[in-house]
């Protein structure tokens, strides 16, 4: 008999309390560039823009991040990465990961970082953020008409 699942009450600033089954985290080992500290999170859907995600850590209540699968906007968005890089996702077919890209805000509009995309093994539940070694821009303009309104 299996263990009974592990619910986790997490306490977000964005989106006020969250329980979360263990089962249902991300890991990232070695976290992100700029929250190494932040290995666990959970990816929820935006109930009113099915295009955006978020990255919330469990960790730290007040870092959640605006996720996007890149090709919704570069539809011929590529990445390259080393078998290295890819090494702690266990994937077996590497057409099985999912690739999403950090979005952000400032006073000009929204950018997507296609230079640091996430890769995730949703079955394995293990991500990595890499460099990709294609000529890609840590900010990508996207248009102002974009449906991404729940950013702030």
């Amino acid at each position: 008999m299996s263990p009974a699942p592990v619910e986790m009450v997490v306490r977000t600033t964005r989106f006020g309390t969250l329980r979360v089954m263990r089962d249902d985290t991300i890991t990232f080992a070695q976290g992100l560039y700029g929250l190494e500290d932040c290995a666990e999170w959970a990816l929820l859907v935006d109930s009113q823009d099915a295009t955006l995600g978020w990255l919330q850590s469990i960790s730290r209540g007040e870092v959640a991040l605006a996720v996007v699968s890149p090709r919704r906007f570069v539809p011929d968005y590529q990445i390259r990465a080393s078998q290295a890089d890819l090494k702690s996702l266990h994937l077996e077919d590497t057409n099985s990961a999912q690739v999403l890209v950090i979005v952000s805000k400032d006073e000009v509009g929204l950018s997507l970082n296609l230079k640091a995309p996430l890769v995730v093994n949703l079955e394995q539940r293990r991500g990595v953020q890499l460099v990709n070694s294609l000529d890609q821009p840590l900010q990508y303009r996207i248009s102002g008409e974009t449906s991404l309104k729940r950013i702030a």
